[in-house]
């Protein structure tokens, strides 16, 4: 008995001293680890990473930029049986324990001896929650400790749907979906409360192992996971046997449904994106901000397309430049054709093919898509294909399909007719899959090497509603519409034109339209300016030489004007003028501006002469709906503009200002903005007879191409450079404001035929078409101090009895003489003096 005994002491103290020792090394780590925990109010401080999103201003989405896919919900939005899936397959005592689950580690390690894996988990969804928030992934026993020490900490400070909500917002569910919001898009294509018993399940399975059990990666172990999963559920009597039984029968329906923009958008994004970067550095990628920007999505998308369209237009005209590659096809099976032109990129709608069988006789010519597979390309869409010799030369209309390529060619084309398989964002997947089923009809296409630019301003406000910055961004990150500095050839006369009417001339001024040569010691040779006809037409008035692009009448009126009161015109209509040149070319336009900057001088003439500020980001929500930024009122002003400043809080932008950009740059503060005053830049009545000569550019010069949108509130000039090297239109109504623009990156010749009229102008009106559909006439309002006098033509004066003549708009002040009694009976001409050196010089 006394054997015993002390036995059962040594035993207990043997019991004592390690539960002492336990007590005490417990004690030290807690000590020692205590003061390293973060608080757990940090937890609800926490942004969790959300990418940032970019939509237009009808909420399509544009982009998404950010390498975590996630939708933040709270608890109260997930339904109660996804919340159970959760609990029978990580943690079905989480209401119950406080932070550590004893039982659950023990049933873990059971689990462990007995079967070799662990099903069920042995961390609390506390735990996890303490481990994805706030520690590393190492296996080591210190952060073990600490994660539980960390548990409990959160189990005192939180309450247990808080907690769970944290986790369900936080978990990896692969695919790079974070969150059970996330995941319910990526796998399903549904919000979160629309998702079957059996989905909720399989999704409740991925915590444990995101690849393992991925329904997409690997069916079979996800179907067992799911299987299990309800089979807790319906153990634990979340669930009715029937429920059970019909779940664990569902087929897996999981696919991949990652979120499609749905606007083609490209330039516009990366503007956006970079903006946010600036202001708020790499946290943009990160803190879930929602971006709406001014553009409206449909004319976005039709000036994607409309840009696309007229600059293939352009390239076809100018013949085919020939395969981009060759490759033996000798014996090649369908893979290893698509494995060999892997290489070659698809560029927007364009698809790289091989050319695999030509049939004369049919007309027809069998390829091989990279993407689809086996596709027939018929001898009508070939046509077109005439050899590039040079921009202004091609070689003889082909005749049958072997004039134009041959077996092995390496070429592109467009599909004629939706793929019958889904495009996937990953090519290798479409390929692995085997392409389509069935030929595809598609048409002989090539990239081109001529770009463009589109930029639709609200003419009123400034908001940018479309941009397009060149063919493909993906092929070109350059954004033309805003770093391009081209001459604007003669969509540059507006604005001298302008000066002109704001200092004493009028639309009926006459100027001579005929030969004139400079000798200047900057240039190498004497100065011969010309039409672009080659002809001179004589006396000529303002209003005609505009709208006709008469280039002797705008040099000569410059050089009456003056190239110094002309600069300080363009100044105070905000137009940049440090790449504008000092001499007579400046009326041709010689200068360089980007397009954004001439489709803002445009606006300004198009909103009746008020400043205007081009702006692209409309507001910015956080994750919560909370608005970070909201874009300021514009505010169009006449007079006391300081005072309404003062009034209104807001500040007026000074002429050091560059108003291309000043309007797209985001406050340094999340302070609120007071309004945008936009002062008065040209005098209204100047501005007025501007839209009334610039209509007559569309209905009788060269923009008639534009009377096909049966409108009679489009105004607009044509553009084009020596040598045909840049093309433009600028066109608009009171309200919208449009800019195209044509030519190459290298600035180098379009061809001797290509002109403004042919090559922008057709984009814009494409554009236009969609732009102004089922919109009401906005022209200007007819300002006071105007009169309608009828004159003669040929010498700007009135037009006496019996003469031809015409109604032509005067200010007031400006108006031609009265006739006196003797002009009145007369029906010759009196005297012309104050216009004869005009004429004759």
């Amino acid at each position: 008995m006394s054997h015993l005994l002390r036995t059962s002491r040594v035993f207990a103290w043997f019991i004592l001293t390690g539960l002492s020792v336990a007590i005490i090394i417990s004690a030290s780590l807690y000590l020692y680890l205590r003061p390293g925990l973060p608080p757990v109010e940090q937890l609800l401080d926490v942004k969790l990473q959300t990418p940032l999103r970019v939509y237009s201003k009808d909420n399509r989405l544009i982009a998404e930029f950010g390498e975590k896919r996630r939708a933040p919900v709270t608890i109260e939005q997930i339904p109660t049986l996804q919340l159970q899936a959760f609990l029978a397959a990580e943690d079905s005592r989480f209401y119950e324990h406080f932070g550590v689950d004893i039982k659950g580690l023990t049933r873990a390690a059971i689990e462990l001896i007995s079967t070799g894996s662990i099903q069920s988990g042995g961390s609390t969804i506390t735990m996890q929650v303490a481990k994805n928030y706030f520690l590393s992934r190492d296996r080591t026993f210190i952060r073990k400790f600490s994660e539980i020490l960390l548990s409990l900490q959160i189990e005192r400070e939180l309450s247990k749907d808080k907690i769970f909500e944290l986790y369900l917002n936080k978990i990896y569910l692969g695919n790079r979906a974070y969150g059970i919001a996330a995941a319910a898009q990526v796998y399903y294509d549904k919000p979160v409360n629309e998702l079957s018993l059996a989905q909720m399940a399989m999704l409740a399975g991925l915590p444990k192992a995101p690849s393992a059990y991925n329904p997409l990666a690997d069916p079979e172990r996800a179907l067992i996971r799911r299987n299990w999963i309800l089979g807790r559920m319906k153990e634990l009597s979340y669930i009715t046997e029937d429920a059970w039984s019909l779940a664990v029968g569902a087929p897996l329906s999981a696919s991949y449904n990652a979120r499609e923009t749905e606007v083609d958008a490209d330039y516009i994004a990366e503007m956006a994106r970079a903006e946010m970067v600036r202001r708020f550095g790499d946290e943009a990628y990160t803190d879930g901000y929602s971006v709406t920007l001014t553009v409206d999505g449909l004319k976005q998308q039709t000036a994607t397309q409309a840009l696309r369209a007229g600059l293939e237009s352009y390239d076809r005209r100018h013949g085919f430049r020939g395969a981009v590659g060759q490759i033996d096809i000798d014996g090649k099976l369908a893979a290893e054709l698509s494995e060999q032109i892997a290489n070659y990129p698809r560029v927007e709608g364009l698809i790289p093919a091989v050319v695999t069988a030509i049939d004369d006789e049919q007309g027809k010519t069998k390829v091989h898509t990279r993407l689809f597979g086996p596709a027939i390309m018929d001898f009508e869409t070939m046509t077109w294909a005439r050899r590039h010799r040079t921009e202004s030369l091609t070689g003889p209309e082909p005749k049958k399909p072997s004039d134009v390529v041959t077996a092995g060619d390496v070429i592109y084309v467009k599909a004629l007719e939706p793929p019958k398989a889904d495009e996937s964002e990953n090519d290798t997947e479409a390929e692995e899959a085997g392409g389509l089923q069935g030929d595809l009809s598609v048409a002989l296409a090539q990239v081109p090497r001529v770009e463009g630019a589109l930029i639709s301003l609200d003419a009123q406000t400034g908001a940018i509603e479309a941009l397009a910055g060149g063919y493909s961004f993906n092929q070109s990150k350059y954004n033309r519409a805003t770093q391009a500095q081209r001459q604007p050839g003669s969509t540059f006369k507006p604005f001298l034109y302008l000066a002109a009417l704001e200092n004493g001339r009028t639309p009926a001024t006459i100027y001579n339209d005929a030969p004139i040569v400079f000798e200047d010691s900057e240039l190498e040779t004497a100065w011969r300016p010309q039409n672009s006809s080659g002809q001179f037409y004589g006396p000529t008035t303002l209003r005609e030489g505009l709208y006709r692009s008469r280039n002797l009448v705008s040099i000569r009126l410059l050089r009456e004007l003056g190239i110094g009161t002309t600069l300080n015109y363009l100044k105070q209509l905000k137009l940049p003028t440090d790449n504008m040149p000092s001499n007579l070319s400046l009326s041709l336009g010689s200068g360089l501006l980007t397009p954004m900057e001439l489709a803002r001088g445009f606006a300004v003439i198009a909103n009746g002469g008020y400043d205007v500020q081009p702006y692209l980001i409309e507001s910015i929500r956080e994750p919560d709906g909370t608005l970070v930024y909201e874009a300021p009122e514009t505010l169009l002003c006449d007079a006391d503009c300081e005072q309404l400043e003062q009034n209104q809080g807001s500040q007026i932008a000074s002429p050091e200002d560059t108003p291309e950009t000043e309007g797209m740059r985001l406050p340094a503060s999340a302070e609120p903005e007071g309004p945008r005053i936009m002062r008065r830049l040209a005098d209204s009545r100047s501005v007025y007879m501007m839209h009334s000569i610039m209509q007559d550019v569309v209905q009788r010069g060269t923009g008639r191409r534009a009377t096909a949108l049966g409108r009679n509130d489009l105004a607009g000039k044509t553009g084009t450079t020596n040598e045909q090297k840049d093309t433009w239109f600028a066109g608009y109504n009171h309200s919208l404001a449009t800019t195209v623009w044509v030519g190459f990156d290298q600035p180098a010749p379009l061809g001797r035929s290509e002109y403004g009229a042919s090559t922008a102008l057709p984009i814009w009106i494409d554009y236009m078409k969609v732009a102004l559909a089922d919109t009401p006439s906005s022209t200007m309002p007819r300002p006071n101090g105007l009169v309608s006098i009828r004159i003669n033509p040929e010498t700007g004066d009135r037009a006496r009895p019996g003469e031809e003549g015409l109604f032509e708009l005067f200010k007031e002040e400006e108006a031609p003489a009265p006739l006196s009694a003797e002009e009145n009976g007369s029906t010759e001409n009196g005297d012309q003096s104050g216009s004869f050196s005009r004429q004759i010089f």
